[in-house]
């Protein structure tokens, strides 16, 4: 139990996804504007990283292992991502159609979001199980959605801020990134 309570802290805040190791940059900086928007997003990328874990775990034990075809991995779980995001993509259409028009573009974005395959190469990598493997998307998609947020609540602030032109918009944005990165890189501590 305190091994999977491990995983979740070190995947939620010690190696978020956003914050150290830069994956999922396109929604963090895209969608952050509102916090409805940001929350809605985080968490359609929360499931669908706990949806893509389940499924290429289970294909890369019981098929790529089995038939010694793992360098078909890429391939594969590219194409269960895409196939995961274009079903929550039409559920999210059929029942809220003013949360699928404000999250636009970045609701197929998911799709290539780098967040969403790291996840599903790290469980791979690490040589988690079933359960390991979806405690660890669940801290990723947790950690990626607090940190968009976050970063979505501080940027509604600064729409009401007197904040200079040029740093109106994403400039101001990476400097708050930039210092959301440096916190989180405190819940490592110091090496």
């Amino acid at each position: 139990m305190s091994d999977l309570i491990s995983i979740f802290i070190g995947m939620a805040l010690i190696n978020n996804f956003i914050l150290t190791k830069f994956l999922g940059l396109c929604p963090f900086f895209g969608v952050s504007k509102k916090l409805n928007a940001a929350i809605s997003m985080g968490l359609a990328v929360m499931v669908v990283m706990l949806a893509a874990s389940l499924v290429t775990w289970v294909i890369y034990y019981q098929i790529l292992l089995v038939y010694e075809i793992e360098y078909m991995q890429i391939v594969i779980y590219i194409l269960v991502i895409a196939s995961l995001v274009q079903i929550i993509e039409m559920a999210i259409k059929r029942t809220n159609i003013q949360l699928y028009n404000a999250l636009g573009i970045y609701l197929p974005l998911i799709t290539t979001n780098c967040a969403v395959l790291g996840v599903t190469f790290i469980n791979t990598q690490e040589g988690f199980g079933l359960v390991e493997a979806l405690v660890a998307a669940l801290g990723a998609g947790f950690g990626f959605t607090l940190v968009l947020g976050m970063m979505s609540g501080i940027r509604e602030r600064l729409e009401l801020a007197d904040v200079p032109e040029s740093f109106r918009g994403i400039p101001v944005a990476f400097l708050v990134a930039m210092i959301l990165g440096l916190a989180f890189l405190g819940f490592g501590g110091i090496v």
